[in-house]
């Protein structure tokens, strides 16, 4: 439960995985899916845009809510789970509580070619430390998340991981109103 200054709370889920991560009563940022229902407005949090990123990804495949894709998370890092539907590993998604094989070789079958052209390799390079600092700020001043990734992950190959991240936005900026 989270709770504002004003008193108003908030239930956010999150993957068994990361709830283990935080302690109580310590301050923590997450971003958030909002599921919108006839019978509820349900929160869904993440520590990185590429975790949510995939989580949206997931909720494509016909017969995945927001529930079962949290769950699907809760199996692994996006990169260990991206890599299972790459290979189509059905045996590595069916080990997912609730996951039975029909649903896990819809998973594979809608979402390989995806997983292939997006990539999870290199999603959370881009969005921990610094360079997730980066993306979001872009992001904030509206350009897509891809778009503000290959532009940090083209900057980072010509100026190296050193920067800081003021000169990065600001550069990112000049090469993002050029294009």
């Amino acid at each position: 439960m989270i709770l504002t200054t004003g008193g108003v709370g908030y239930e956010v889920f999150l993957s068994p995985l990361k709830l283990v991560r935080f302690t109580t009563g310590a301050p923590i940022k997450l971003l958030t899916y909002l599921k919108v229902s006839d019978s509820a407005l349900d929160l869904y949090g993440f520590e990185t845009g590429s975790e949510r990123e995939f989580f949206m990804l997931l909720l494509t495949v016909s017969g995945i809510g927001p529930k079962s894709a949290m769950t699907i998370m809760s199996a692994g890092s996006i990169n260990e789970i991206g890599d299972a539907i790459g290979r189509g590993d059905v045996k590595y998604l069916t080990a997912v509580q609730g996951m039975g094989k029909k649903t896990a070789e819809r998973l594979v079958v809608e979402l390989k070619t995806k997983i292939m052209d997006h990539g999870t390799r290199n999603m959370e390079q881009f969005d921990s430390g610094s360079l997730g600092e980066v993306v979001d700020a872009l992001v904030s001043m509206g350009y897509s998340t891809d778009e503000a990734r290959r532009t940090v992950k083209d900057l980072i190959g010509e100026m190296g991981t050193g920067v800081e991240s003021e000169k990065l936005i600001k550069k990112a900026l000049q090469r993002l109103a050029r294009n």
